[in-house]
Formats: structure tokens, sequence, C-alpha cells
């Protein structure tokens, strides 16, 4: 049976999300300032970014187009974790109509500094656990969004470690330490490691200078694979794991959008592009006049697993046919 409050709260996404019937229009003559905030992205770009493309389509989709009716105004912190707090004063320094933030430290920085503008987030971890909102059904504040389920999830990535590498009995967790989300991401495989029938290793990092140090523990646990519960630290920590788990031949399983393309074997989590898409019905209501706390909070409703066969290859590893079904990309 579903539970009371969850056919609340998916009644009323269907109102906030449904698709327009037509290509919507935006209030006439209004022009809509976007401050858009993000952790990584260096720069914001349609062409080459995914989630950023998405966003405008989204946008789009309600009547509002770029040298229209619609201004973007970038600012990111460019993998640099210090400069977030300042690149958000100046991203609200710009008087913008809205805020939309990438990711969780994005939003949680732009909610310590502005209870004014609101603030649609897009792909935040556990937006109630992190405090970012009072629940999702009701948000309150001057918040709202799509968030990411990165908790709930993330034991799914011990089931496909396993279903990739034959009597798999311990597998090592990599995870950022000072970010709540990526905890509350550990708690949950932990949990379900004794039912799969796994040991977990927790491998804790707090800053880049750790990394060293935890690559130096997985090599002397010799672990049967790995999880990779990427927070961010610095822009350039990506590639130091991607090179590790490459040089020991580790059998490794990434966020979304994070590995393989370096040579991870796996990737699985919920389809960013995808919930970036859904801003544009926020912006619209916000725009004409609802509050970003009245508005329900989002969860992602489409996730992908992405296998490279060239590093399954290097590491000795058949991929069964019964992963490979479950698979929406394969990189050969």
């Amino acid at each position: 049976m579903i539970p009371p409050m969850a056919v609340v709260l998916a009644l009323l996404l269907a109102v906030v999300l449904a698709p327009p019937p037509a290509l919507a229009a935006a209030p006439p003559g209004r022009v809509v300032r976007l401050g858009v905030v993000a952790a990584i992205a260096p720069r914001f770009d349609p062409v080459a970014n995914p989630a950023h493309r998405a966003l405008l389509e989204g946008l789009r989709e309600h009547g509002y187009e770029l040298g229209r009716n619609l201004v973007v105004e970038f600012r990111s912190a460019a993998g640099i974790p210090e400069r977030l707090p300042a690149v958000v004063t100046e991203a609200i320094a710009l008087k913008p109509d809205m805020l939309v933030t990438y990711g969780t430290a994005a939003a949680l920085e732009a909610r310590a500094q502005t209870q004014s503008i609101p603030i649609v987030m897009v792909g935040t971890g556990d937006p109630v656990s992190t405090g970012i909102v009072a629940s999702l059904a009701r948000p309150g504040g001057n918040v709202t969004g799509i968030a990411s389920n990165s908790a709930e999830i993330a034991a799914k990535r011990v089931q496909l470690l396993q279903d990739a590498v034959p009597r798999l009995s311990r597998v090592a967790v990599l995870w950022n330490v000072t970010l709540k989300s990526m905890a509350l991401g550990f708690q949950n495989i932990e949990t379900a490691a004794p039912h799969l029938g796994v040991t977990i290793q927790s491998v804790r990092v707090a800053s880049p200078d750790d990394f060293d140090q935890a690559f130096a523990a997985i090599t002397a646990s010799r672990p049967g694979g790995l999880i990779v519960l990427y927070g961010p630290l610095r822009g350039n920590d990506l590639p130091r794991i991607v090179d590790f788990v490459t040089r020991v031949r580790l059998p490794t399983v990434f966020e979304l959008g994070q590995g393989v393309r370096g040579g991870g074997l796996m990737e699985f989590g919920p389809d960013f592009a995808d919930a970036a898409r859904g801003v544009g019905a926020y912006v619209d209501k916000i725009v004409n006049g609802t509050k970003a706390g009245e508005l329900p909070v989002a969860e992602p409703t489409k996730f992908r697993v992405v296998i490279n066969m060239k590093a399954a290859k290097a590491l000795g590893l058949t991929i069964p046919q019964s992963l490979l079904l479950q698979a929406d990309q394969v990189i050969e």
C-alpha cells in the first residue's frame, strides 16, 4: 500500500512538473534573471554540458528563452570549495529573480546567505537530512527543486559490483566525510552490507591531502571492489581517484558522470540532465507568484547504469548478460 503522504506528494509533483500542453508563454514583458551557481563546472556551456543544455531546454518549454526574456548569470567555484561563499555572494549581488544551484554544497551556501531570494536546487543530496528543506512535500522557507536521492540508492552500487565481480566478499567505500549527504550514503551501504553478504571497509577523506593515505589503506586491504561516493573536495580529485583504480586494477563503481571515461568500470546514479530539465517548471511557477517553499521537492525518476567494457576486459571480468541488460550505456 502506498503511504498517504506519498500519494499527496505524488499529486503535488504532478501539478508542479506536468509538461505544458503546448509551448507556454512567460508573463508578457517580463525578463527573468537567473543566478546559476555551480561548485565544479567552470563555465556555462549548453553545447558540451548536458545539464546546462537541459536547463535551457526545460526553461524554453515554459516560454523562457535566452536573448528574449531570459538572462542567465553563471557563477562557479570551479572546483575550489573555498571560493563557493564568495561566488554565491557575487551571484546574489546581481539581484537575480531567483537562484538555481547545482549540487548540495551550492544549495547549502545559497540558503545560508539568503532567505528572501527563491532558490531552485538541482541534484541536491538528501535535502531534508542535510537541513536544506523541512520536508519534501512542504519545503518551507525559500528553497525547492530536485533532489538527487543519493543516500537511498547508494547500496545499489554494492549489488552492481556483486553482479560484475565473482565471489565478491569485501568492498571498500571511499567517501568525503565533510559532506553529510556522503555520510548518509555510506550509512545506507553499511546497513545493507550484511544482507548482501559483503564486508565494508570505510575509507574516509576530508581534504586532498588524505588521498595518498586512503589509497594506501585500500591497497593494503585488497578489497574485491570499490565504491566512490564522490563529494568533490577539489576539482582535480576525481582524476586522481580514476588513475589509482586503473593503476591497481580495482573494479570500481562511481556516481553518474564520473569515472568511466577515464577507465573506471561502472557508473550509477540519477540522470542529472533530466533533473535540470525540471527546473523550468519551478521557475515558471515562482515567476507567476507561487512561493518556492510551497512547491514540493521532486525526487529523480530516471537512473542510469553505465558500463565500460574496455575496463572490464582490462580487469579480466566477464560482464554477465543480466547486468548488460540493466545498462543504459555500454562503452566499448
